[in-house]
């Protein structure tokens, strides 16, 4: 029981550690002239538009979110695996 505690603190520990490293990590992306800078843990940090159309950033926005997602999906198998948690679809 004792082992599952200081086992599930880890988990806790790691985990704050993988939310500042992707807090950390901004991904960039360019698409129609719309520059949108968003953080691996989907905060978008920064947009910048040339007078582009509502439509242009929403896209822009959508692309960079599912970068960051990516990089996120894959930063947090890692963490698992190096936790012996190997979870079918992480």
């Amino acid at each position: 029981m004792l082992d599952k505690v200081k086992e599930l603190n880890e988990f806790r520990k790691k985990a704050k550690q993988m939310e500042s490293e992707l807090s950390a990590e901004v991904i960039e992306v360019s698409y129609k002239g719309v520059v949108v800078k968003v953080s691996a843990n989907i905060d978008i940090v920064e947009i910048i538009s040339n007078d582009r159309s509502d439509s242009d950033i929403t896209d822009a926005v959508n692309k960079a979110v599912k970068e960051a997602q990516k990089i996120a999906a894959k930063k947090m198998r890692g963490q698992l695996g190096d936790l012996g948690l190997n979870l079918p679809g992480m």
